[in-house]
């Protein structure tokens, strides 16, 4: 993997990535995102077989780093406008360096990456052509109540309970509902209750029925499959957007 170096278009700093190219031209991107406590070294080892194996493009964005109090870059982690933005950021120098398949442009992550998925999914919708969320983090405020050991550092990346709100998925779910997302959870999550997915599913399908996000809550725990994910993503390559017609 190649390290890329890519400035922000917020507020100028340069910010890391690593960048797997794939054996062959116009092949598919893997947006893949490190977890709550990492950086984006944290999914090389999973992802990296994965994408190997189907021959797509890898891209692992830093976004910030650890939503950690002792990251000294935290404030503009965890959710934040840098770190969605660092995201796209990251996505466009590929698709400008890079021969991609930019149609088939997919999105991938656990826990905190899962969390930043819904984020990146809430900010532009149709920008990706399947997300794929394990076990993620959807109300930050509530999630403070469930998790005490977490809750510490939700506080210091957020500052307020309004901008924990303004970082949590659950407050987008209009724009949620026009993504193509499926979100997985293990029914015996300790880390996050799996019913943080299942509120913000089901608040989605009140608002939208026929809305292109689904829900899968398996026999497990904290943890993101492989194999699953891929599946998914395999089930949307190739495949249009279709508009529904009437009459």
């Amino acid at each position: 993997m190649q390290e890329l170096k890519i400035k922000s278009s917020l507020d100028n700093t340069i910010q890391p990535s690593l960048f797997f190219k794939a054996s062959e031209k116009n092949k598919p991107l893997l947006v893949g995102l490190h977890s709550w406590s990492f950086n984006r070294f944290n999914q090389v080892e999973n992802f990296l077989p994965y994408v190997q194996k189907h021959d797509f493009n890898l891209l692992l964005p830093e976004f910030r780093g650890a939503n950690l109090a002792s990251n000294p870059n935290c404030v503009k982690a965890c959710g934040s406008k840098y770190a969605v933005q660092d995201i796209f950021d990251a996505i466009e120098y590929v698709k400008a360096n890079y021969e991609i398949d930019e149609k088939n442009i997919f999105l991938l992550g656990a826990s905190g990456g899962g969390h930043m998925s819904l984020m990146c999914g809430a900010n532009n919708p149709m920008y990706f052509k399947a997300i794929g969320a394990f076990v993620p983090i959807t109300d930050l405020l509530r999630w403070t109540k469930e998790n005490k050991g977490y809750a510490p550092h939700v506080q210091v990346c957020c500052g307020s309970e309004e901008e924990m709100r303004k970082r949590s998925p659950i407050t987008y779910i209009k724009e949620l509902s026009q993504t193509n997302l499926k979100i997985f959870h293990g029914k015996f999550d300790k880390v996050v209750p799996y019913l943080q997915s299942y509120d913000l599913y089901t608040n989605i399908q009140e608002l939208k029925t026929n809305a292109r996000v689904f829900l899968d809550v398996f026999d497990g725990g904290h943890e993101m499959n492989m194999d699953v994910a891929f599946d998914w993503f395999l089930s949307q390559y190739k495949k249009e957007r279709l508009t529904a017609v009437t009459g």
